[in-house]
């Protein structure tokens, strides 16, 4: 899903990109109409509003993101625990399923994270990955939300 950045408007100003430094910082700088590109650490993802609200169809949309980041933070920690127990993983996949809440403001209501096995791991191994899987950040992130604050700066 990650895909090239759009070719630069060079009508739009392109301001320099500030390295995401500390840790913890990622930037996000207007790239042309409604893109954005997002700089964490020395990787660029573009992202873009729905195609009903004047994006283009081959980027992926801001919004979409969060429904994408448990299904990633989960493969990429299972693959890690399995490579490390030298485990199959190559072939490993995860589907997430979510179910939208009602009201105003677009929000998930509940997540199905399935964790599609290369091959079947016996039962210790299983309890194991359920338990790395289960503390992946994204799920920490969900199960206790941050305190949000939103500044103005000129």
């Amino acid at each position: 899903m990650n895909t090239a950045s759009p070719p630069r408007n060079t009508r739009v100003p392109h301001p320099a990109r500030v390295p995401a430094e500390p840790p913890g910082r990622v930037e996000v700088t207007h790239v042309a109409n409604r893109a954005f590109a997002v700089f964490v650490h020395d990787h660029e993802l573009t992202v873009d509003q729905l195609v009903e609200a004047g994006g283009e169809p081959r980027r992926a949309h801001a919004g979409g993101a969060v429904r994408r980041l448990p299904a990633s933070c989960v493969a990429s920690d299972a693959a890690r625990f399995l490579q490390l127990l030298e485990q199959p993983y190559q072939r490993l996949r995860v589907r997430a399923d979510f179910a939208a809440a009602g009201g105003p403001s677009p929000r998930i209501a509940s997540l199905r994270l399935r964790i599609l096995l290369p091959d079947p791991l016996a039962p210790a191994v299983l309890e194991s990955l359920r338990a790395v899987v289960g503390h992946c950040a994204v799920h920490t992130l969900l199960r206790v939300p941050p305190e949000v604050s939103v500044e103005f700066v000129s």
